[in-house]
């Protein structure tokens, strides 16, 4: 079961880069200069979302923490609590 949902809010995102060079299993650099999650559902405000599992998350919060603009958030799905 997939425990939490990445939210990436695009638009605001800089490009640095510091996603994809700490969990490279779940950021890539696209053409345009910004990051995107890897296998991310699109919404039409321009945020990405991704499910993940528990084992995913400490990737996935060094991501988020890593991040200058605070533009990456993890939710736990079962309580909408934004953990970050």
């Amino acid at each position: 079961m997939k425990k939490f949902e990445i939210q990436h809010d695009r638009p605001n995102c800089i490009g640095c880069a510091a996603c994809a060079a700490v969990a490279p299993d779940f950021w890539e650099m696209n053409e345009d200069g910004k990051s995107d999650i890897k296998q991310a559902k699109d919404r039409e405000d321009g945020w990405q979302i991704r499910e993940i599992e528990e084992k995913d998350f400490a990737a996935n919060k060094e991501a988020a923490d890593a991040c200058p603009v605070n533009v990456i958030h993890l939710v736990d799905k079962e309580t909408k609590e934004k953990i970050i």
